[in-house]
């Protein structure tokens, strides 16, 4: 994966209102700490950053351009989103060396078609790797092409780049491929779901007078 250079500024204002202003500003909140330095607390221009994003994933490698000369490292390390304005409220960004190691979890991406009359089901999207900061896939391929009904893929199947180690326990479960159902037994499930009839409400006798002495 390739470095996205990116320019940050500093931050002053702190708190849920310079937050605000920062990104009306049109720049996201992060904080930049790692490797024993004092956390740096900074802004990214929203648009580059969300466009670097989009393209390389969480784990995409940031070359940062302070504005006192200075530069840094870093991978993303926690990402607050509003889910509705689909924008960044703040970033946690590691500092990392060049040919560090690092753990990080990496996408997994399907690729192919089972045999027939199968379902594919997800145990996991995500494999836990340890790999070069700089080297870092944006995802790794699994291939279902042609399986058979009862395949399982563990993290140990999974093909790794040169310089890749697999961190994950190598007996996770990634995907599962399992027989798809018949019709006849689709059409006997949704009978056995049908909700029961409901029970028709108890009378409910009138209290009797009371006599009088």
């Amino acid at each position: 994966m390739s470095e996205v250079k990116i320019s940050a500024e500093p931050r002053t204002e702190f708190g849920k209102g310079g937050a605000r202003r920062t990104r009306r500003a049109g720049m996201v909140p992060a904080v930049l700490y790692g490797h024993g330095e004092a956390p740096r607390h900074i802004s990214l221009p929203a648009r580059e950053f969300a466009a670097a994003i989009r393209h390389g994933g969480i784990n995409q490698l940031f070359n940062i351009d302070m504005t006192d000369g200075t530069t840094a490292l870093a991978l993303p390390k926690a990402i607050q989103r509003d889910p509705i304005r689909d924008t960044f409220d703040h970033v946690d960004l590691l500092i990392v060396r060049r040919g560090e190691k690092v753990t990080v979890e990496v996408r997994i991406q399907l690729v192919g078609e089972a045999a027939r009359d199968t379902l594919v089901m997800t145990e996991h999207n995500t494999l836990t790797i340890l790999a070069d900061a700089t080297r870092l896939p944006d995802h790794l391929d699994v291939s279902i092409e042609g399986l058979p009904a009862g395949t399982r893929i563990v993290a140990r199947d999974v093909g790794l780049p040169e310089g890749v180690e697999l961190a994950a326990d190598p007996d996770l479960v990634i995907t599962v491929v399992a027989a798809a159902p018949t019709a006849a037994e689709m059409e006997a499930e949704t009978v056995g779901e049908a909700p029961a009839p409901a029970a028709e409400p108890a009378e409910v006798a009138a209290p009797e007078a009371a006599t009088e002495g």
